[in-house]
């Protein structure tokens, strides 16, 4: 039979009802299994492997990062750095699925409802680096061991310092409806991104698809990534960012770039990138020691560090200067809606912003 593209819907095949009660209830939950610690025999077995097959919705930059570092620590083990947007990557590993093709050790989305999925059709294998259970706070791991948060951000308002006074920047979702921001603004796309995804659903609930069709009239850019709209801002292409991620506004900033990172007076949602080992994993002893890696201290710290990402590891120490989460208002989802409502609200942005 020939391939054939999945949509979320068939993935799925259940109502939001039951959903809901899978993540809620989940009455046949299987039983955690015992934290992971990295031992010699991990180790062995996975230079034996020599490799490892990591999908990443997180900045090309930041997961090839993650990659050398790993690479450095652990010599004779390369990772292979398979990027995309998190809604493309959720199609990929549906379709190698349909086909039979497990190529996929490690992944990450930034749309945590792609892992009710992947739970439902028993794609993941129970997995729980000794980090998290030791360092993480137990709402940022799966009860079963199938997901942890690898990191966090914010999706926020951005505005380039040459082109936009402070005292006359937007400081809320409801001032970019100004007229004088007509043309001026960016944004990204929620049928490439997890993480505008998550915050189309958010905005769509907290503010109304009123105030999104008001705002598709004020000839909004159209780009791709969270990360595109802070990278044109910093560029001069466009004066205002709707939304796009917090991190790269902050670590322009620090580079000297004429960026500002506003986090708008209704409230920041919040970006959760989960990561799980898949259960058909080709490497999976590469697969663990990568997992392990990725939650570890040294591992968080980095993305601290260099790429301004927020870290759940109570060792991790915050970055100097960056807001500290408890002064953001969050806006937070409901994975379980965010799944069940995922294709309507793509189509019905598409028809809005006529893209």
């Amino acid at each position: 039979m020939g391939k054939r593209k999945w949509s979320r819907r068939e993935v799925l095949g259940a109502s939001a009802g039951s959903v809901a009660g899978m993540l809620f209830a989940e009455p046949l939950k299987a039983a955690a299994p015992a934290p992971s610690a990295v031992t010699p025999e991990l180790i062995e077995a996975a230079r034996k492997e020599g490799k490892v097959s990591y999908y990443a919705a997180i900045q090309l930059d930041v997961a090839e990062r993650l990659g050398k570092l790993f690479e450095a620590k652990y010599p004779g083990i390369s990772v292979r750095v398979e990027r995309s947007g998190a809604e493309r990557i959720y199609q990929r590993i549906a379709q190698e699925n349909d086909s039979g093709i497990h190529a996929v050790d490690v992944a990450n989305s930034t749309d945590v409802s792609h892992y009710l999925d992947w739970r439902k059709n028993g794609w993941l294998a129970p997995y729980l680096p000794e980090d998290v259970v030791k360092h993480y706070p137990v709402d940022q791991y799966n009860s079963e061991g199938l997901w942890a948060t690898s990191c966090a951000w914010f999706e926020a308002i951005g505005y380039n310092t040459n082109l936009v006074k402070p005292e006359d920047a937007p400081k809320s979702y409801a001032d970019l409806l100004d007229p004088k921001w007509e043309g001026k603004l960016v944004k990204g796309h929620p049928s490439y991104s997890g993480a505008i995804l998550t915050t189309t659903f958010v905005l769509s609930h907290t503010l109304g698809w009123p105030y999104l069709e008001k705002l598709a009239k004020q000839k909004v850019m159209q780009v791709q990534s969270a990360g595109d709209p802070p990278k044109k801002i910093m560029l001069g292409e466009r004066a205002v960012m709707a939304d796009g991620n917090d991190y790269n506004l902050v670590v322009f900033k620090s580079q000297g770039k004429p960026v500002e990172v506003v986090y708008p007076l209704e409230g920041s949602p919040l970006i959760i990138v989960p990561s799980g080992v898949f259960k058909a994993a080709p490497n999976p002893n590469a697969a663990r020691l990568f997992q392990s890696f990725f939650f570890s201290r040294e591992a968080q710290q980095m993305l601290v560090d260099e790429f301004a990402h927020r870290s759940f590891h109570a060792e991790v120490k915050a970055r100097p200067g960056q807001k500290p989460m408890s002064e953001i208002k969050m806006l937070k989802s409901d994975p379980a809606q965010v799944q069940a409502e995922s294709e309507e609200l793509k189509a019905r942005y598409a028809k809005v912003f006529r893209v």
